[in-house]
C-alpha cells in the first residue's frame, strides 16, 4: 500500500466512526501529517484523490474558509471514471445503454407508484372536504413536465434539446428516491450525452427525430402520472432502445 492510500484508509475510518460528518472541515495538511505519521506530500496526494472522487472540496489560501470540507458528491468521481472507460473502449456504449435500462425502468415503476399514492391521498382529501377545486392530477411530475414543455419549443437549439433531454431522465431517476441509482445516473450523464450527441450528428432527419422523442417523453410522463407502473417502464425501455437502434445501431 502506498503511503497516500494509508491516509485514505484513515479518513475512511474517521468517517465510519463518526469522527467527521458531511459539512465538517478536515484538519490541516500539517495536522493530518503529524497525526498519521506521514509526509505532507502524502497527505496532499490523498486530498487530491478525495477531491477527484467528490468526497471533499478544497479551498486554497488561509483563514477560516481554507482547507478541505467534506461534501460527498459521489457522481463527481463516478462520472469521470465512466467517461474515461467509455473513451478507452473498455466500457462499450451498449453497456451504458443496458445500465440505463435497468436504472430507468426500475425508477419509472417507483415514480408511477408514488404518483398513484399521491393521487389516492389527494382523492381522500377531496372526498372529506368536498372541495371540487382540489380535484386533479397529483404534482409528483410537475418538474418533469416543466422540462418537457421547454423541449417542446420547436425553435429550440439541438444542443439545448439534448441538455434538457438528459435533465429529464435524471429528474425521473431522482424522483424514484434511490440515492445510489441517482448518483449512478448522474455519473452516467456525460457518457449518455456523448453517445446521444454522436447519434444525433448521424441523424439525417433531426426535426423528425425530435418530434418522435417529444412524443415518447410525453407518453412516458402521462403513463407515470396515471400510476401505470408496467406501462411506464415499458415505454421507457422502448424509448431508450429505440434511440440507440435508430441512431447508433
Amino acid at each position: 500500500m502506498q503511503t497516500y492510500e494509508s491516509v485514505l484508509a484513515r479518513v475512511e475510518s474517521g468517517l465510519r466512526s463518526g469522527r467527521w460528518t458531511l459539512g465538517d472541515r478536515l484538519p490541516s495538511e500539517r495536522a493530518l501529517s503529524e497525526e498519521f505519521g506521514v509526509s505532507r506530500a502524502s497527505v496532499r496526494e490523498a486530498l487530491r484523490v478525495l477531491e477527484a472522487m467528490g468526497i471533499i472540496k478544497r479551498s486554497t489560501g488561509s483563514g477560516p474558509d481554507a482547507g478541505a470540507i467534506l461534501i460527498d458528491k459521489p457522481a463527481a468521481g463516478l462520472g469521470s471514471a465512466i467517461r474515461l472507460h467509455v473513451a478507452s473502449g473498455a466500457m462499450p456504449v451498449r453497456d451504458v445503454v443496458e445500465m440505463r435500462l435497468l436504472i430507468e425502468s426500475w425508477s419509472a415503476r417507483s415514480v408511477a407508484m408514488r404518483c398513484a399514492a399521491e393521487q389516492l391521498q389527494q382523492a381522500e382529501v377531496v372526498n372529506e372536504s368536498n372541495d371540487v377545486a382540489a380535484r386533479g392530477v397529483a404534482g409528483c411530475l410537475d418538474a418533469a413536465f416543466e422540462i418537457l414543455e421547454q423541449m417542446e419549443d420547436t425553435d429550440i437549439e439541438i444542443e439545448e434539446f439534448q441538455r434538457l433531454d438528459a435533465q429529464l431522465h435524471v429528474e425521473l431517476v431522482s424522483l424514484a428516491g434511490n440515492s445510489l441509482f441517482e448518483a449512478t445516473m448522474l455519473g452516467l450523464r456525460k457518457a449518455i450525452e456523448e453517445y446521444v450527441a454522436q447519434g444525433v450528428s448521424r441523424e439525417p432527419d433531426w426535426p423528425g427525430l425530435a418530434a418522435t422523442l417529444r412524443g415518447e417523453h410525453r407518453a412516458i410522463l402521462e403513463a407515470l402520472g396515471r400510476g401505470e407502473a408496467a406501462e411506464g417502464a415499458h415505454l421507457v425501455e422502448k424509448h431508450i432502445e429505440g434511440f440507440y437502434r435508430r441512431a447508433l445501431g
